[in-house]
């Protein structure tokens, strides 16, 4: 790769990078082809995509970037090869990997960049399991509003027929 082709890439990745929210760090060393490509078409099933890219070229695309973005804390997770994964959902490559790894080790997720926060290491898999996207988040909070208007509403409906049955009552008696 020539020295034009380097800063094409880094600028392509600086954009990629920019431009997503979620990405994760994998290490696929020892899987076979076979497993690899395997590992591939079910990334590309989901709509995950996956890239191994140089980690000196994810350092360049990482200089320069807000603090805000937190990549300094991605710099201590690149070292071997990285496999990474960008998604639009912040849990499904985690998903993903744990569908995959089945009963076996691999991939490893070094780790995970999820909105500026940063989960390194693999034991950290199953706490990206269980992160709640986006529109699960506001259904849960739709949910918990709902829930005591509810309340009121059949407490009202239920008192207004027991008022009414009430009167009624008492208009046959008086009758």
């Amino acid at each position: 790769m020539n020295k034009a082709e380097k800063t094409a890439t880094i600028e392509a990745l600086k954009d990629r990078f920019s431009s997503t929210s979620f990405f994760y760090l994998t290490d696929a060393t020892s899987m076979t082809v076979a497993q690899v490509n395997n590992f591939r078409r079910l990334c590309f099933q989901k709509g995950i995509k996956v890239e191994m890219i140089k980690n000196t070229l994810i350092k360049k695309a990482f200089e320069g970037a807000p603090a805000e973005k937190n990549y300094d804390q991605v710099l201590g997770l690149l070292h071997g090869p990285t496999v990474v994964m960008f998604a639009d959902v912040a849990n499904l490559p985690a998903k993903t990997l744990k569908e995959f790894r089945g009963s076996g080790d691999r991939p490893v997720l070094k780790g995970a960049y999820i909105d500026s926060a940063v989960f390194a290491g693999d034991d950290q898999l199953e706490v990206l399991v269980k992160l709640k996207t986006k529109e699960e988040l506001i259904g849960e909070v739709i949910g918990m509003l709902q829930s005591p208007m509810s309340n009121v509403l059949g407490a009202l409906q239920s008192g207004g027929q027991t008022i009414g049955g009430l009167l009624k009552t008492l208009e046959e008696r008086g009758a």
